[in-house]
């Protein structure tokens, strides 16, 4: 069993940064890949970034966010740099057993991430 607990969402002006943590409790969270999602208004949830066997990056997001994971103190952790309003969505960090392959398409499989926080708000204002 693990628990995520994010932290770190808030208002910020475009162009600006922000960065989200996520707290893991449970002894087994390096048997876990991990990624940070989110879902804006109106549409579906979305894998912005994932980390197992190297980080995997929407395009929407590449050059601007970075995903870090520490495993000695059970924390994932999302770098966001020259945010967009359009980044504006709930921000989730989420783990899952690794999948055979790893690409960003497996990652990215919501229904195969069995754990979830309860998610952080990220508004970007223009």
């Amino acid at each position: 069993q693990l628990q995520l607990v994010e932290s770190g969402g808030g208002l910020v002006q475009a162009g600006g940064s922000l960065r989200l943590s996520c707290a893991v409790s449970g002894r087994t969270f390096t048997r876990y890949v991990a990624g940070w999602f989110r879902q804006a208004p109106g549409k579906e949830r979305e894998l912005v970034a994932g980390i197992g066997r190297g980080e995997w990056y929407a395009d929407s997001v590449k050059g601007r966010f970075t995903i870090f994971r520490d495993n000695n103190k059970n924390t994932l952790s999302l770098q966001m740099n020259s945010l967009k309003p359009e980044d504006t969505a709930v921000y989730y960090c989420a783990a899952r057993p690794p999948p055979t392959t790893f690409t960003f398409a497996t990652m990215a499989q919501k229904g195969a991430y069995e754990y979830w926080g309860q998610g952080t708000q990220v508004t970007v204002s223009s």
